[in-house]
């Protein structure tokens, strides 16, 4: 899915213009000549292990309304990725979490969200689990219960291999 083309230059306000730069096709100002790059979003999530079970997040806003995911959100600019992880996680669940190590960087071009999300393991520290924000139902999910319809390409493919493993432990 491509992003709908940038029509106005951020810095003049002047018409775009698709003009070769760097390489490719980009969109470019018919005025001042600033070139747009569509630059990706990032995203931090978190994989928090309790007990033999993961902490799976139902969204309430689109995308993927009503499927579960991973506690997760865009990094703002400036912000450390493992701050803005502890800080989802928070707005989210109303958890305090500790990043204990980097799980995995996963690519996913051509959509209009992240295109980029770093997976963080993490640790709770306190706080009480309750649904806030864009979330509507926390679930601390176990490797044998029935998987619950997942939202996003990461929770998924995390999710299944945290199952492989839990079941090969059994």
């Amino acid at each position: 899915m491509k992003r709908p083309p940038v029509n106005y230059c951020q810095v003049c306000g002047a018409p775009m213009i698709d003009k070769l730069a760097f390489g490719q096709v980009r969109r470019a100002c018919s005025v001042c000549g600033f070139i747009h790059f569509d630059d990706p979003k990032v995203a931090a999530a978190a994989f928090i292990e309790r007990d033999n079970h993961v902490l799976l997040v139902r969204r309430a806003m689109n995308p993927e309304r009503g499927k579960w995911a991973l506690p997760a959100g865009y990094i703002d600019y400036g912000e450390d990725p493992r701050d803005a992880v502890m800080r989802e996680v928070l707005e989210e669940t109303g958890l305090t979490i500790e990043v204990t190590r980097l799980l995995d960087v996963q690519g996913s071009p051509g959509t209009f969200g992240a295109s980029i999300i770093i997976v963080y393991g993490g640790r709770v520290v306190g706080g009480t689990a309750s649904p806030q924000d864009d979330v509507d139902a926390i679930l601390w999910y176990a490797a044998g219960d029935p998987l619950p319809p997942l939202a996003f390409r990461s929770t998924q493919s995390l999710l299944a291999e945290w199952i492989a493993g839990q079941n090969g432990k059994r």
